[in-house]
């Protein structure tokens, strides 16, 4: 429903979000859904790391925030404060994340490193790996 109106969502998670045996699959369905980030309080490493490859943002909250804790409900809409720039983002970045119900809290960006930057530019790691092969292509 949220996809077909063109509203962007999000998640909002507790700790170790992703743990599980099918974590690729996990990061797949969110993201075909139209999932733009999630926010957890902690990410199974691996998970979090497949929903970057799937294009979608990965915050922490502060430690002793939660969703419980800020009052969330999960019916806001959110906006968080990205960097116009990607190349302005930095692995481990804080960002504030605000509400229309006029809450504002920081959560830390889950990219890691550069190269999941990379990825994220591009949409996802599909992506990315589209178009470095068609740089290879076509600069042949």
């Amino acid at each position: 429903r949220y996809k077909e109106a063109g509203q962007d969502t999000i998640i909002l998670a507790g700790a170790e979000y992703g743990s599980g045996s099918s974590r690729d699959w996990a990061a797949k369905g969110p993201m075909l859904l139209g999932v733009k980030a999630v926010i957890a309080k902690s990410f199974e490493r691996i998970h979090r790391s497949n929903l970057v490859g799937m294009g979608i943002i990965p915050l922490c909250f502060k430690p002793g925030e939660d969703a419980d804790t800020l009052g969330l409900t999960g019916y806001e809409r959110y906006t968080i404060d990205l960097p116009f720039k990607i190349s302005e983002i930095r692995p481990g970045q804080d960002v504030n994340v605000t509400t229309n119900t006029g809450k504002s809290f920081i959560c830390t960006l889950r990219f890691d490193t550069e190269v999941e930057l990379a990825y994220f530019e591009h949409g996802g790691i599909l992506q990315y790996v589209i178009r470095q092969l068609s740089k290879q292509q076509f600069s042949r």
